[in-house]
């Protein structure tokens, strides 16, 4: 990668007190959800720093906070809002709804499999209260910054 344009999107980044918003609830969201399943588990699962599905829900978080910031920094009236609060919207019920079916099936043909076969990951989607507390932890987010 080019140092410049890293150099570059962190301005970016760092001027834009709404995309702050957003990359801070994502990234605080994915060091949250690795911090509990540690404290849950009592074993460190590297993945939870990336991956998907668990609580909380990094994507709910991201979206939710540039919704909120959006409507915080532009007006609830503003067109940025609509498109910011639609495509929430979309990626929220994707969360809870076809991502987490994609995990079931998963559950469902892992156990079909046979020894040595490949294996579905499981953990994609979330459940509604892990949407929910990401979606809490995203306008939290938006409202502090």
């Amino acid at each position: 990668m080019d140092n410049a344009w890293g150099s570059a999107a962190g301005q970016a980044v760092a001027a834009n007190p709404v995309l702050t918003a957003a990359v801070g609830a994502a990234l605080s969201a994915q060091v949250l959800k690795f911090l509990l399943f540690y404290w849950r588990r009592r074993r460190a699962r590297w993945e939870r720093l990336v991956g998907p599905g668990g609580m909380p829900s990094a994507h709910a978080a991201m979206v939710s906070a540039l919704a909120a910031g959006t409507a915080r920094r532009y007006g609830p009236q503003s067109a940025a809002f609509a498109v910011a609060a639609v495509v929430a919207l979309i990626v929220l019920y994707d969360a809870v709804g076809v991502r987490r079916a994609v995990g079931i099936h998963a559950q469902a043909l892992n156990r079909l499999a046979r020894d040595g076969e490949r294996r579905l990951s499981e953990s994609v989607g979330h459940t509604p209260y892990e949407v929910l507390v990401g979606t809490l932890w995203g306008i939290a987010w938006a409202l502090w910054l």
